[in-house]
């Protein structure tokens, strides 16, 4: 099956007239996601054999706070997410799921601010060095 474009799936939702054929569309042409932010990031841990103490303390967040998160019992904001995820050395696709898993708007490469983030994460920038690179483009540091 043909990948289709946003575009291409909005008009075929806009012609779904049953619950039937609104099932059909949902088997065909929607993700399923993949478990809670607190899995993906146990498994990312795991596949980058990384241990959370090192990462929390990478990040710069409080050490009860970055555990919350790890352990699904608080909500990451985008800033905070980011800097686990620049922590954990994850690549631009696996930030993006993490953040998608989380319910926050993804990087987007014509915003200013997530283009120095995108570049950073591919230069495997530390949180430190993002912060200032951030601060040196005029941009918001990660806090």
């Amino acid at each position: 099956m043909d990948r289709k474009t946003t575009d291409e799936l909005l008009k075929i939702l806009e012609n779904v007239s049953s619950e039937r054929a609104l099932e059909k569309y949902v088997e065909e042409h929607t993700e399923k996601p993949e478990g809670s932010l607190a899995a993906y990031l146990e498994k990312i841990l795991a596949e980058k054999h990384l241990e959370k103490s090192s990462v929390i303390q990478a990040s710069g967040l409080q050490r009860n706070y970055g555990y919350q998160i790890f352990s699904g019992t608080r909500g990451a904001g985008r800033d905070k997410l980011l800097a686990l995820c620049i922590a954990m050395k994850m690549t631009a696709k696996e930030i993006q799921r993490a953040l998608q898993l989380a319910g926050l708007n993804g990087l987007y490469a014509r915003v200013r601010r997530d283009a120095v983030i995108i570049f950073a994460v591919n230069k495997g920038l530390s949180v430190l060095d993002t912060n200032e690179l951030l601060d040196e483009m005029g941009e918001r540091i990660l806090e």
